[in-house]
């Protein structure tokens, strides 16, 4: 953890600001508090920044941090299998408000994308996916499988091994 400080004058303070917001820009900031200097004229916010320093790629919280940022499916995916994606994410909001649960008690969007790229067709392709266990699988795969041969033509083993599920 690092700190550091910043003097915004009340007159000509573009620059400041400019400094302190390239500052932020490039920073993981746990903290920023601000406090008010009256000197008249001279005037000014103090700024103190606590931040996270990750100094190299190879430290835990940038490691960490890397792992956190927000991965746009449109464009790791294809157009066709964004749009089987999409229709998943569907599915799960329709299976979380039955069962009044959190989204990613169902599928997080990584194992939904998994399973697209995968082309799973089976329970035990869905096995496969890290996370998504008997438990999820006995739950929510038949549904999911059902979506799968819906949109990409899935063959009969998988449309035979949902129906037995639900028997």
């Amino acid at each position: 953890m690092a700190f550091q400080s910043f003097r915004i004058p009340v007159r000509s303070s573009e620059w400041a600001e400019s400094e302190l917001n390239n500052f932020l820009a490039n920073r993981r900031v746990l903290c920023v508090d601000r406090r008010w200097v009256d000197q008249g004229e001279n005037s000014f916010w103090a700024v103190l920044v606590d931040y996270l320093d990750s100094p190299t790629g190879s430290s835990r919280a940038a490691v960490a941090t890397a792992s956190k940022r927000k991965i746009d499916y449109k464009e790791v995916l294809s157009p066709a299998d964004f749009e089987v994606f999409a229709q998943l994410r569907v599915l799960r909001k329709e299976l979380a408000a039955i069962d009044g649960v959190a989204l990613y008690n169902v599928f997080t969007n990584e194992q939904l994308a998994q399973i697209v790229q995968s082309k799973a067709r089976s329970m035990e392709d869905l096995k496969q996916i890290s996370g998504i266990g008997d438990a999820r699988v006995n739950k929510y795969g038949a549904r999911a499988l059902e979506l799968l041969t819906t949109k990409t033509g899935g063959t009969d083993e998988a449309s035979r091994e949902s129906a037995d599920t639900d028997n």
